[in-house]
């Protein structure tokens, strides 16, 4: 069974910073970040990013940032 990840994210709105596009990441993460024309392109975006991010550190043996607990849902910072 796959383990499930509590990860407060980000999500800011288009601006001039963000290429007039959706930013959403997950600040534990270093660089874990993806963008979307639409909140919800951005939020599924990041689920993939985060989770390529969280197995390619299982992958190569790196531990995982202590911030990251395990539980069963995404915890949303609007």
């Amino acid at each position: 069974m796959a383990t499930q990840y509590t990860l407060p994210y980000t999500l800011k709105a288009p601006s001039e910073e963000t290429e007039d596009m959706y930013l959403a990441e997950v600040p534990v993460l270093p660089g874990c970040r993806a963008w979307g024309a639409t909140a919800e392109e951005a939020l599924f975006n990041l689920e993939g990013v985060t989770a390529d991010y969280i197995a390619s550190c299982e992958a190569h043996g790196d531990a995982l940032p202590a911030a990251i607990s395990a539980a069963g849902e995404l915890v949303v910072a609007v």
